[in-house]
């Protein structure tokens, strides 16, 4: 499972129980919040955009999303949070990025360090992990119901840098900027995607198997799971049945 593809089965069934739902929802409530600093017209704030893309794909009410976007706007209490960015060298010399919103750096500093030491991690100095990453937007259909040289050839006539197809998926990747206007035009030709998002892609991948990739699958699960991290990259590629043993 080159990268642990955030869109993979694992994923999906992580998030399939109502308690995954809520822990999600509340994750989405404080990035459209955040967003909504900048701007509470989605037309004009591709991240906001983004994040109500996001949180209606599982379902959340509209009543919250509205919530969420007028204390960003400052419409009702405000909340302050703090956006952080950690780098991470995880088990078997694999690389990990995360992204943080937080209320209290203090206190999600030292949680999260007590996770990285439980599974064989450790912080890295800033700009020793990102570099070998890079920002895509990333757009994602199920193979199984497209005309998949039809989406290639409508995704490269609109700007995709790359088109990949794997575990039953395809994704159409795009550079950070083009990825509103490429998505927007493929649900126009027809295309639902799955899912879609800008985010950090590993250049390269380190294997992991035995008790390393153990580690890293527990690693990126309990990071997943803590409430001030809204998503984790990794250069890992891990066997999906490490995952699925996880969740038994």
């Amino acid at each position: 499972m080159s990268g642990h593809n955030r869109w993979s089965k694992i994923k999906h069934k992580k998030a399939a129980s109502d308690a995954k739902k809520s822990k999600g929802w509340t994750k989405y409530i404080k990035e459209i919040t955040m967003c909504a600093r900048s701007g509470a017209d989605p037309s004009g704030n591709p991240r906001l955009r983004a994040a109500i893309d996001k949180a209606r794909g599982e379902n959340m009410p509209a009543d919250t999303i509205q919530r969420a976007i007028k204390k960003g706007s400052g419409e009702l209490e405000q909340v302050s949070y703090e956006e952080l960015v950690y780098e991470v060298y995880g088990p078997g010399g694999t690389a990990i990025v995360v992204d943080i919103l937080t209320d209290n750096r203090n206190r999600t500093a030292s949680e999260i360090r007590f996770l990285l030491e439980r599974n064989n991690g450790k912080l890295a100095n800033a700009g020793s992990v990102t570099y070998l990453f890079k920002k895509r937007g990333t757009i994602v259909f199920d193979s199984h119901g497209i005309d998949e040289d039809k989406l290639m050839e409508a995704a490269l006539e609109l700007g995709a840098e790359d088109i990949q197809t794997q575990e039953g998926m395809t994704q159409v990747l795009t550079s950070p900027g083009s990825f509103y206007d490429v998505k927007e035009a493929l649900e126009k030709k027809g295309f639902k995607p799955q899912a879609g998002e800008v985010g950090m892609i590993a250049d390269t991948h380190v294997r992991l198997e035995g008790k390393e990739a153990t580690q890293m699958a527990k690693l990126m699960t309990q990071l997943e799971d803590h409430d001030d991290v809204q998503n984790v990259y990794v250069n890992a590629d891990i066997d999906e049945a490490v995952f699925e043993q996880l969740a038994e």
